[in-house]
């Protein structure tokens, strides 16, 4: 049996706690709080400077929490004085109207920070929630649930990272850390021989995968030495048909049109991976709230 080469490819790369996950973290809040700050916030202005506030911050709705190293980052950028208590964990699923955390420190920090805190926490949690709702509805199966690469520009890994918390693995996390052939590489190149035989050549020391749009193109592949095969919109038919041809030759992996509705019925058919890109594709935050007391 093939195994995923990407199942935790983030945790692999960027452990959460390690000096990279720390510096991927700094790096997205810098960038987002210089984004929202700029030369000065003019409102927390009309707040006296030694003033001094507790929040708390509350779900509006369930979810799977995610993110709380990026919210952290955002109030300690503004100033690193101000103490967060969780009463959750990261990963935890929580019930609408909970309560997350209570912050206390600067008032003017603390208003500074606040959207852009709560942006990266709603954020990781839609992709965090929506993830683990794909994991549960294919539980009992072997299949891997996966991202893709679309996702948000600047918040790739962050957003991959969410995947991961919510029980799902990573395809790859960029161009340079797989080779995925496509249709327009397949048509450049000439053939699926020839694209693979090229990729080879290449010893990038990377995971190799083609696409294929049927059971004709599927065969080529195995024929060229294929050992990982991406089934682009594939029936449900014809995936258990491809199943039968590559009786596992290969890992076979299929993509495009995946919804909550079908995503069980395409595990069943005995593929080895799922990728989705509506994990970070189509989300909506979750519904957080803040208050100062």
């Amino acid at each position: 049996m093939h195994t995923s080469k990407s199942a935790a490819l983030f945790t692999q790369q960027y452990p959460r706690g390690s000096n990279a996950f720390t510096d991927l973290v700094n790096q997205t809040v810098f960038t987002a709080m210089l984004e929202d700050i700029g030369s000065g916030d003019l409102t927390a202005l009309l707040i006296p400077e030694e003033n001094t506030a507790e929040a708390t911050i509350i779900s509006r709705q369930n979810a799977i929490i995610c993110g709380i190293d990026w919210l952290e980052a955002c109030f300690h950028h503004v100033n690193k004085d101000i103490k967060i208590k969780w009463l959750v964990n990261e990963g935890e699923k929580v019930a609408a109207n909970q309560l997350l955390c209570k912050i206390s420190g600067n008032a003017r920090a603390l208003l500074t920070a606040e959207r852009t805190a709560l942006n990266f926490l709603q954020l990781l949690s839609a992709v965090a929630t929506h993830t683990r709702q794909y994991v549960l509805a294919a539980s009992g199966t072997k299949v891997d649930i996966l991202d893709t690469r679309k996702t948000i520009p600047g918040l790739r890994l962050a957003q991959k990272y969410a995947v991961t918390v919510g029980g799902g693995s990573n395809q790859r996390l960029a161009l340079y850390d797989g080779i995925l052939i496509k249709e327009n590489h397949i048509a450049a190149a000439g053939s699926i021989a020839a694209a693979l035989a090229q990729a080879s050549k290449l010893n990038s020391n990377t995971s190799i995968q083609i696409e294929v749009e049927n059971c004709g193109e599927l065969q080529q592949a195995l024929a060229a030495g294929a050992t990982s095969i991406l089934l682009d919109n594939f029936s449900i038919p014809d995936m258990r048909e491809a199943v039968k041809l590559t009786n596992g030759r290969a890992l076979l992996e299929a993509s495009g049109n995946v919804d909550l509705s079908s995503v069980r019925a395409i595990a069943l058919t005995g593929i080895n991976r799922i990728s989705i890109g509506a994990l970070t594709k189509n989300i909506c935050a979750i519904d957080l709230s803040m208050r100062i007391k």
